[in-house]
């Protein structure tokens, strides 16, 4: 029988390296990771410091850049020809964490170029990634098998951040990267409102604020960071899976941090 399966995009470095790890450790099931450029160098850190008795073709490891719709629609095609269409093969949580900063600390600031990348990784590259990839999502009529390390929904999860709320913005800047974030967010809510009507309970997207990690997207804030407030890209994946594990039909379409407080819009 087919299993359900899991998905990252991107998992070349950071969070979305040490989500492709977490869950090859605590399950059982094929794992669908993606890097823009160099899958066998991603493929070797991936497996590397894990056990040897993981199933290795559990894990593929495929080219997809989340500004070209081609290849997403690509790598779609590509899981639609390995897992079956079944109720069996049904995408159990997908990781759509594409992210670029480039900070703005005034208008003056603003490159039109950056800004416009800014916008087509962060936020564009989610909804491509939503577009091709909800539709693996169990529908209505699926029995969803319980996994005691996965969410008791099926879940597409998108990266926000914590400035992507309006609301709570008392500090201006980073217009850019901001905005993109506000832009996940409003997609997260517009998603789920769909998939609640595709996929009833089966299904939710929210979106996810980790804290500031130390990856490189941060590196120019580590030293102005609160000690205690930087957090490894190891401790950000196991926060984030606890956060969607235990994550309730109530919190749908929301953003949630890595305490698994809501953030407000």
């Amino acid at each position: 029988m087919v299993k359900p399966w899991l998905f990252v995009s991107p998992a070349s470095r950071g969070i979305g390296l040490q989500l492709v790890k977490r869950l090859l450790r605590s399950t059982d099931l094929p794992v669908i990771a993606t890097a823009r450029k160099d899958m066998d160098r991603v493929r070797e850190q991936i497996w590397g410091g894990l056990d040897a008795d993981i199933d290795r073709t559990r894990l593929e490891v495929l080219q997809l850049d989340v500004t070209d719709e081609s290849s997403v629609a690509a790598v779609a095609d590509h899981c639609r020809s390995r897992f079956s269409n079944d109720s069996s093969s049904y995408l159990r949580l997908a990781f759509c964490i594409p992210g670029i900063l480039h900070p703005e600390k005034s208008p003056a600031q603003i490159n039109s170029h950056d800004s416009l990348n800014t916008f087509k990784v962060n936020a564009l590259g989610p909804l491509l990634l939503s577009k091709h990839f909800s539709p693996f999502l169990p529908r209505k009529s699926v029995i969803l098998e319980h996994y005691d390390s996965l969410p008791a929904s099926a879940i597409l999860a998108l990266m926000s951040a914590r400035v992507g709320s309006i609301s709570d913005n008392a500090l201006g800047g980073w217009y850019s990267y901001r905005a993109s974030k506000a832009a996940v967010n409003s997609l997260a809510k517009s998603v789920d409102i769909y998939l609640r009507q595709r996929c009833g309970d089966n299904a939710m997207c929210v979106s996810l604020h980790p804290g500031t990690v130390k990856t490189g997207l941060s590196e120019e804030f580590w030293g102005s960071t609160p000690k205690g407030k930087l957090f490894t890209p190891e401790f950000a994946a196991e926060r984030l899976t606890e956060v969607l594990k235990r994550l309730e039909l109530s919190g749908r379409g929301k953003c949630w941090d890595w305490k698994g407080t809501e953030i407000p819009p």
